[in-house]
Formats: structure tokens, sequence, C-alpha cells
């Protein structure tokens, strides 16, 4: 009896094993855990967007995920996040490509000054031109979402109202902005966002290039006395995810956020677009900010002096073999299309 009682015990633990080997991990290990690394602080747009996508993928995918933020850089920085992701670092990573132009090619064509009026258009845009040209720069990573900061303004301890005035100005920017910079003649200094605060207070920069939702978020109304509205291009984003992670999940999960895609870069654009007139009215009360509008004339002198910029980057792109007049001309069709 004891023997017969043994063997039914060995029997049902052999059964148990057996299931146990053959039930995918996901479901024995219960909720699917995934990372996700951005470089800014967390009460920034590109963190803020960050923890609303988070929110929609979890409640739309019934519990199956649980995704854990880590804002500020500290699971990656910024120029490590695209090849910390691809390498498995993080599951999922939120990059700024300007920061590479030489990398993002195509979807830093965005960038160039070509007149995107807001965020919400840029964002569009941008993710319209990643869809029908797709770029090789992310054949290892999957896509979820795109989305731009609102145009560029310049902040700065010091009025700038003329080209004059600008001339030699050390100022923050990267990637396509820099270029911008050099053109009116100011001394374009690369740092990533979060850096900029201690540059300020050192004096290392006098001001910097960037849309204007950081004068809050960044609290450079602070420091930055003057704004002169340039209104000129935008910086694009890209929130990617490690392929094999990707690949790895439920197709249903996979749904969830491939429908999320073109709704995330909405919504981020509608989001910026409305915080940038939120930071706007808040510099302006609260440390009595001083907006500065260039007249149609002077305004005409300082776009005059970018356009070798699109030349530059059109012959660039040719010479890697890009379509470049096209993706230019699919760029300005598309902000008339979103802008209306």
């Amino acid at each position: 009896m004891k023997r017969k009682t043994s063997m039914i015990i060995y029997g049902i633990l052999i059964a148990a094993l057996t299931v146990t080997i053959f039930i995918p991990a996901s479901v024995t290990a219960g909720t699917i855990k995934l990372s996700y690394a951005n470089f800014p602080p967390a009460p920034t747009f590109p963190c803020v967007q960050m923890e609303r996508w988070k929110k929609e993928v979890e409640k739309r995918a019934g519990g199956k995920i649980a995704i854990n933020t880590y804002p500020g850089g500290t699971l990656l920085g910024a120029k490590g996040m695209m090849d910390g992701v691809i390498a498995g670092q993080a599951d999922i990573g939120c990059i700024c490509m300007a920061y590479q132009p030489g990398r993002f090619v195509i979807t830093n064509a965005t960038s160039l000054p070509l007149g995107i009026p807001d965020a919400k258009t840029g964002s569009l845009v941008l993710l319209d031109i990643y869809k029908k040209y797709n770029p090789k720069a992310f054949d290892k990573v999957k896509v979820l979402t795109m989305f731009t900061t609102a145009p560029t303004n310049i902040m700065s301890k010091v009025p700038v109202r003329t080209l004059k005035d600008i001339k030699g100005l050390d100022l923050r920017a990267s990637g396509g902005a820099a270029q911008i910079l050099g053109a009116w003649g100011a001394n374009p200094v690369g740092m990533p966002m979060p850096a900029t605060v201690e540059a300020l207070q050192k004096g290392v920069v006098k001001g910097l290039f960037s849309s204007l939702e950081s004068m809050k978020e960044f609290k450079f109304a602070e420091m930055c006395n003057y704004v002169t509205m340039t209104d000129t291009v935008i910086y694009p984003f890209a929130v990617v995810m490690n392929i094999d992670k990707w690949n790895s999940l439920p197709k249903d999960v996979q749904k969830v956020m491939d429908n999320l895609v073109t709704e995330q870069a909405e919504w981020t654009g509608r989001y910026m677009d409305n915080h940038v007139k939120e930071s706007v009215e808040w510099s302006k009360e609260t440390h009595k900010v001083e907006f500065i509008k260039l007249s149609k004339k002077e305004k005409a002198k300082w776009d005059k002096k970018l356009q070798f910029l699109i030349d530059k980057w059109v012959a660039g792109a040719k010479e890697k073999g890009l379509p470049a007049d096209k993706i230019v001309k699919d760029i300005k069709k598309l902000i008339s299309k979103y802008s209306k």
C-alpha cells in the first residue's frame, strides 16, 4: 500500500514537472516586467509621456505587463541610450536623435529649418517620415512611438534683439540646432539638457537654444531673463525597444503597443504645445521674463542665413544614397497637412 501511494505521488510530481517545463516562462513567472530608461529628469515632457505610455500599456494589456521607469539617466544616459537598448541594458529607451545627427540622418531631416509650427505637427510629420522611409538606423530595435519638441527659441541672460547681439554668445544647443546658432554667429556649446542648469549657474554658457517648456521644467526662467522668439526648429525623439524583447512578447501585448504608436505621438505633441503655453505664462508672471519678438525685417535676415543648412543636409544625404530632395519635399507636404 505504501509503495502504491509512493508511486502515485511520484507520478504526480513527474506530471507537474513536465507541465512546468512546457509552459512559457511569461506565464509561469506571471506578469511580464519591462524596464524603460529615459535621460531627462522626471518632471520633463519626455518623462511625462513615458509615464502616460506605461499606464496605458499596463491598463490595455489587462495586467499582463508591468513597466518600471527610470528617468534622469538612472539606467542609461542620453548618448548611450540607443546602444544600451540594443544590448539589452534596458528593454525600452527614449532617445533624442539630434544628439547623433550622423546616425539618424533621415529622421533628423525634420530638425531642418523647414517651418514646423508646433509639437503636434512635428510629431506626426516625424512619425510619417519614419514609416515611409524605414531608416536602417532602427533595424535593431522596435519603434514604439516618435515625437518632437515645440520649435526652438533663444533663452538668455542678456537680451538678443539683433544678429549683432548674438555674435559670439555662448549658447547651449545640440545637433542641427547647434549649426543654426553657428550660422547666426553665436558660439554653440554642445551638452545634454540636464547639464545646462549647472552650466548656466557657473557661467559656462549665457543661455540656450531650445523649446520653451524648459523655462519651467528646468527652471531656466530663474536664470534667463530674456527669450528671443525665433520659432526655428524642433528636436526629434524616438521610443525604441530591444528587438529580442519585443519578439518575446505575446501577440496581444504587441498589438496593444502597436495601437499606441500614433496615438502616443499625437498625445505627446498636444501635451508639449499646451505645456509651452503654460511655461511662457509662468515665466512672465513669476520671473518677469521679457519675450522679444523680432521684426519682420530682422527675422528675414535670420532666416536667410539658414538656407545653406538645408542645402548642406541635402548634399550629404545624397552622398549616402538617400532621396534627399524627396524627403524634404515630403516633410513640407506633411507640415501643410498636419498644421491645418
